[in-house]
């Protein structure tokens, strides 16, 4: 599981630091695609098969199933870690998240997202804001 927030500049070759407590669950290869917010997704190979397993599923004669699967597939690109730990960001995953100087690593559960850090702070104010308002709408999950 990944959990936590860290902050890592990305160098002039696209290349940023993977935090180690994040290196172990990522593996040798892992996946790297456009997420939602405008961040992108790291996913160990075994979380990207089972996704890829869920996403098989929807059906292609829907639209929006087919824009979805196409957004979320064709950014998609296995990644390695250096002997630094560090993982290059492809400039087409760069210019999407707008990965550009100082960026944020979080850990969400099953998947890590790197963020601008510009629209990190800002996406995390103004969900700040709402946090308790989200909380009460989802208490019907049992958390």
């Amino acid at each position: 599981m990944f959990m936590g927030e860290f902050r890592h500049n990305i160098d002039e070759k696209g290349r940023i630091i993977v935090p180690a407590k994040f290196r172990e669950g990522l593996g040798d290869s892992f996946v790297i695609t456009r997420g939602l917010d405008h961040c992108l997704f790291a996913y160990p190979q075994s979380e990207w098969k089972q996704l890829e397993q869920k996403l098989k599923t929807l059906p292609f004669t829907k639209a929006d199933a087919r824009k979805f699967t196409r957004f979320f597939f064709s950014g998609a690109c296995e990644a390695e870690l250096d002997k630094q730990g560090r993982v290059n960001i492809p400039n087409h995953l760069r210019e999407f998240a707008q990965l550009t100087k100082e960026c944020v690593i979080i850990g969400v559960s099953s998947r890590v997202e790197i963020w601008c850090k510009e629209r990190w702070d800002e996406y995390y104010e103004s969900s700040e804001e709402s946090f308790n308002e989200i909380a009460e709408s989802i208490v019907d999950l049992d958390l």
